[in-house]
């Protein structure tokens, strides 16, 4: 997965030495650390303290040595789905008003709930690319099958991450296609039917596809089971991570549930 983020090399298994501090942790302890920072995250509801975990969550992509600009970019893109929700809660919370347009009436109350959701999500989707999205899928899966996965959950999820661009490749062979053949879209029965016939045709191609994938991993002694390429360790700096997250963690809890107002 490393490739959504980045061209970065996976040195996890050889130790580079130019790999940043992050890849040498164990995958697990990261797909853990991810999962439970999400989880206490998601808890909170004080701003000051989604906040702070939100700089928390800079500060691990810093640490990382990721690039900033596309990891932010991408962040924005996720943004871009809940923008709508967010512009509108304003608007349909009620409470105190700060402005009314058009007949409409913006609460404070609204505005905090609109600024807490998206610290929360902001926070949680930038710790997750940081941890989980910078590993190779093949490292991925082996963690999730460490850690007691279903394996049929754990297959879905590689094969995804492998041919979901191979499918997209495909249909955009069939778009090209179409539009040799003259095909315009409008808003017509003719373009439902065709884009009807573009989606059976790609669900066609994608049962052949594999069914020749499946003929290929059995020849190579493909039984049904992954097979772990190396063995996962816990070393001290496995440790160290897992204690400075868990006392991050144990500060954000306190700061939200603490007995001060």
């Amino acid at each position: 997965m490393a490739h959504i983020l980045s061209p970065r090399r996976a040195a996890l298994a050889q130790g580079d030495e130019g790999a940043g501090w992050l890849d040498r942790i164990d995958p697990r302890s990261r797909i853990l650390g991810a999962s439970l920072f999400a989880m206490v995250v998601v808890a909170c509801s004080r701003l000051e303290v989604l906040g702070l975990a939100f700089a928390c969550s800079l500060a691990l992509l810093l640490a990382a040595r990721l690039p900033i600009r596309p990891t932010l970019k991408r962040m924005a893109a996720m943004d871009g789905f809940i923008l709508f929700m967010l512009v509108l809660l304003p608007f349909t919370v009620p409470g105190e008003t700060i402005v009314t347009l058009w007949g409409f009436t913006a609460s404070w109350q609204g505005l905090a709930r609109a600024v807490e959701i998206a610290l929360t999500a902001n926070a949680v989707v930038l710790a997750l690319m940081v941890l989980v999205g910078t590993m190779e899928p093949v490292t991925l899966g082996h963690a999730l099958h460490a850690l007691k996965m279903p394996e049929r959950l754990v297959h879905l999820l590689m094969f995804s991450i492998r041919y979901i661009g191979t499918l997209r490749e495909e249909y955009l062979r069939l778009r090209v296609a179409m539009k040799i053949r003259g095909f315009r879209p409008r808003t017509n029965w003719h373009t439902y039917r065709s884009y009807g016939y573009l989606v059976g045709m790609m669900l066609v191609r994608a049962v052949e596809r594999s069914e020749r994938i499946l003929g290929a991993m059995k020849c190579r002694g493909f039984s049904g089971r992954i097979t772990m390429l190396h063995s996962f360790c816990l070393t001290r700096a496995d440790l160290a991570f897992g204690a400075g997250l868990c006392g991050t963690l144990a500060v954000l809890l306190l700061l939200e549930f603490g007995p001060w107002p």
